[in-house]
């Protein structure tokens, strides 16, 4: 199944028609076109930095939901005051148990491990819940400001 980004957009009254997302690559293109068409404005620009914390958080988000949520269901990137907020859907009921850790690095880390730490010092407002008719949404507020 292919996720779509969130459809009905406008950009200057002129409607953006939904863009396939189908791996991380994809999701964060539409992520950072997000921001430079629909959060960037006269006096509040994201930072280069931002735009990397930004790439990043997606990264992580949309691979976990493709490695381990049972495929990637749906992107949504919306724009807030403070920054952006995404929410990634997946097809998995499960919720991992490092999801409310603290966001530490794993003990004797060897080769996966730094994705959910990441996510957590990046991230704010992480929020995950379990969607009707089943999979979960993993949804968090990554500032730019």
């Amino acid at each position: 199944m292919t996720a779509f980004a969130s459809a009905g957009r406008t950009l200057g009254g002129t409607s953006m028609a939904a863009a396939p997302i189908t791996t991380a690559a994809t999701a964060r293109a539409h992520a950072r076109a997000v921001v430079v068409e629909r959060w960037n404005r006269a006096g509040r620009t994201a930072t280069e930095a931002a735009l990397i914390d930004l790439s990043l958080v997606v990264s992580e988000l949309v691979t976990n939901a493709i490695r381990h949520g049972g495929g990637l269901a749906g992107f949504d990137v919306t724009p807030t005051p403070e920054g952006v907020r995404l929410a990634v859907h997946d097809h998995s009921d499960v919720v991992p148990a490092v999801a409310f850790g603290p966001g530490a690095l794993p003990p004797n880390h060897q080769v996966n491990g730094y994705g959910w730490p990441l996510v957590i010092r990046l991230a704010r407002e992480i929020a995950i819940d379990r969607r009707p008719g089943g999979g979960k949404t993993v949804s968090v507020l990554v500032p730019l400001v």
